[in-house]
């Protein structure tokens, strides 16, 4: 399961994303938990999702394939799916391009028996932004899940090229940022738990819908495969290093909720303007920006030294007030730093925020 946070274009800016695997029964007991509480349900029915010969099996079954696919997207849609996901899009758009039309008119075009707007996710393998965009823009989904932030790779230069050209070229409600999934595994595992607060910050600031899966909100690690048994709270009293695991998930879960819940609310955050305002090939920085609403920078520093960030723009005052910090026994909240000398210890990321002026 995964959880993505607007501004995807559903009513509802949570989302419960669950595979096709699930039994009917299990289904229709967790859409009925997530209606009441306001969650949307997103349906994963990629035809091959777990196995090797690809997300459509073999270019050759892809038309026999696709159109079986069409009866089950009305058979979910008509039980009340908020949405469907599915993976290797580009495969089905280029290979079958009439029954690809047909399945975005299945899920994207409101009837009466379905008035509300239901979201098409695509998933694609493709990393550069260049082939990202050209798939958003060919395939005519409403988000699409690329690998264009890579786990292992700390070039800052290269992460702000990319979100430049795609937030440039398309609306940002397409866009989607993740690290990890289903064949990926989780965060944690990806890029180490000493990062793990560093990209859940730079996940939930970048201007588009932030994808989580499972655990990552906790720092949960792979432990043999990619489908982890969930770590969940209890009294029982532990010791030594299980205690100070423990710890560590609650201080990452405490740090990931309250930055959800300040993007959940901050209009900057959720759909404000991106600035770019300094990076490097080990860090970066940049602005988001709404209307009258306070304006947040967020930084990051990937590097195994101190970075001093020399903030300066007319958007900027020379001061600003800490809400978030990776390290915040460093830069401790509601605390005041000077944007044009900015220092973040190595591995350090900080969300900081300045009220709107005229």
């Amino acid at each position: 399961m995964m959880h993505l946070g607007g501004p995807v274009d559903l009513q509802d800016s949570v989302l419960c994303l669950i595979g096709s695997g699930h039994r009917r029964k299990t289904f229709c007991a967790l859409h009925g938990f997530c209606v009441p509480a306001g969650i949307s349900v997103v349906l994963d029915l990629t035809p091959n999702y777990q196995g090797s010969s690809g997300p459509w099996f073999s270019n050759t079954s892809v038309t026999y394939v696709a159109e079986r696919l069409k009866s089950a997207l009305v058979f979910w849609l008509d039980k009340g799916v908020d949405g469907v996901l599915l993976s290797g899009v580009e495969r089905v758009a280029s290979v079958v391009p009439s029954q690809w039309t047909d399945i975005r008119a299945i899920v994207q075009n409101r009837t009466d028996e379905r008035p509300n707007k239901r979201v098409l996710i695509g998933v694609t393998e493709r990393s550069s932004a260049e082939d990202v965009s050209a798939l958003l823009s060919s395939t005519g989904v409403d988000l699409l899940i690329s690998r264009v932030l890579r786990p292992g790779s700390t070039d800052a230069a290269e992460l702000a090229r990319s979100v430049q050209l795609l937030y440039s070229a398309h609306s940002q409600t397409s866009l989607a940022w993740s690290l990890g999934g289903r064949a990926e595994g989780h965060l944690a595992s990806l890029v180490g738990p000493a990062l793990v607060k560093l990209y859940q910050l730079l996940l939930l600031t970048l201007p588009g819908t932030p994808v989580i899966n499972y655990g990552d909100e906790i720092g949960l690690m792979d432990e043999g495969n990619k489908f982890p048994r969930m770590l969940w709270d209890s009294d029982e009293e532990l010791n030594g290093t299980l205690q100070e695991e423990r710890a560590e998930r609650l201080s990452s879960r405490s740090f990931f909720r309250g930055l959800s819940e300040l993007r959940g609310k901050e209009r900057s955050l959720l759909f404000g303007d991106f600035l770019l305002l300094s990076n490097s090939s080990s860090s970066l920085a940049y602005l988001r920006v709404w209307d009258q609403s306070e304006r947040y920078v967020a930084a990051f520093n990937w590097a195994e030294e101190v970075a001093v960030l020399q903030l300066s723009s007319t958007e900027l005052p020379q001061q600003a007030t800490v809400v978030f910090s990776t390290n915040s026994s460093v830069l401790p909240a509601d605390s005041s730093v000077d944007l044009t000398d900015l220092r973040l210890g190595p591995g350090q990321a900080a969300l900081l925020k300045f009220p709107y002026t005229r």
